[in-house]
């Protein structure tokens, strides 16, 4: 009633041959067009991976991005009271000169998640008194560091506070 156990063990080898192994997978064949796109895969976030921006890379392109936000903020005609106006003749000039100095401080209020791939990196800078009357505004930048490059995802910033 159970059928007939030479028919069962003959289509069932318990045990395969190193042969019988290797005829198997060698018959399975994977398109071409799969190994391309896995190959492609594989290349691109190997390229990804080496190209991920470094944390001091980041602190140069800060450096570069509050410069010009500095420069915006303070070199325009009502950032400046009148006295500061006279004694700083080349507004602009001077914000460049703090390039460095402005790296740095990016630097020091900045976090970095690295994923191999590329990195997030969030700048929060709070409002500092520079002068009386004068301070930097307030900044939340949130960037994706990718191939080399930066993307800046979200930036808030606030008008410098003035207090008279």
């Amino acid at each position: 009633p159970l059928g007939d156990t030479r028919r069962v063990g003959k289509n069932l080898p318990i045990r395969a041959t190193a042969h019988q192994v290797f005829r198997f997978f060698t018959r399975q064949r994977l398109p071409v067009t799969a190994l391309l796109a896995a190959s492609f895969g594989v290349a691109g976030a190997l390229a990804l991976a080496w190209t991920n921006p470094s944390f001091d890379d980041y602190e140069a392109h800060a450096g570069d991005q509050l410069v010009l936000l500095a420069s915006d903020e303070l070199c325009n005609e009502n950032a400046l009271s009148m006295l500061l106006r006279l004694w700083v003749k080349d507004c602009s000039a001077l914000v460049e000169s703090q390039r460095e100095a402005l790296a740095d401080l990016a630097g020091r209020f900045t976090t970095r998640w690295n994923f191999g791939l590329g990195s997030f990196y969030q700048t929060e800078i709070g409002a500092r008194a520079l002068l009386p009357g004068l301070s930097l505004p307030d900044v939340e930048v949130v960037s994706l560091g990718l191939a080399g490059r930066f993307v800046i995802l979200r930036a808030e910033t606030n008008q410098g506070v003035r207090s008279e």
